[in-house]
């Protein structure tokens, strides 16, 4: 049987979502549009899991003022990417999916 839940809804307005695997990442973006109002913008890019192009991502997620970070993951291989992130300051914004 389904109950009520103490939960609230939160709405994330400057969101990052990674599907992580061994050699590369996607990250899909999705911000608040400049040039229209109510409406996202969404940028998809594709990233190696080396740490400099890791490095490269961290610096465009605070670029873009990323507040949370989704990834998803088989086995083992967003520990590197979750590490890194949180080592670049982006810490309070990770959840993980594996």
């Amino acid at each position: 049987m389904l109950q009520d839940s103490e939960d609230t809804e939160e709405i994330i307005e400057r969101v990052a979502a990674l599907d992580i695997g061994k050699a590369e990442l996607v990250a899909c973006v999705r911000v608040p549009n400049p040039d229209k109002p109510g409406r996202r913008a969404q940028e998809i890019a594709t990233y190696s899991t080396m740490t400099r192009s890791l490095l490269g991502l961290a610096d465009r997620l605070r670029v873009l003022g990323v507040t949370r970070v989704v990834m998803e993951a088989t086995s083992d291989y967003w520990k590197p990417v979750f590490y890194l992130l949180e080592a670049a300051g982006l810490s309070r914004s990770l959840c993980k999916s594996i």
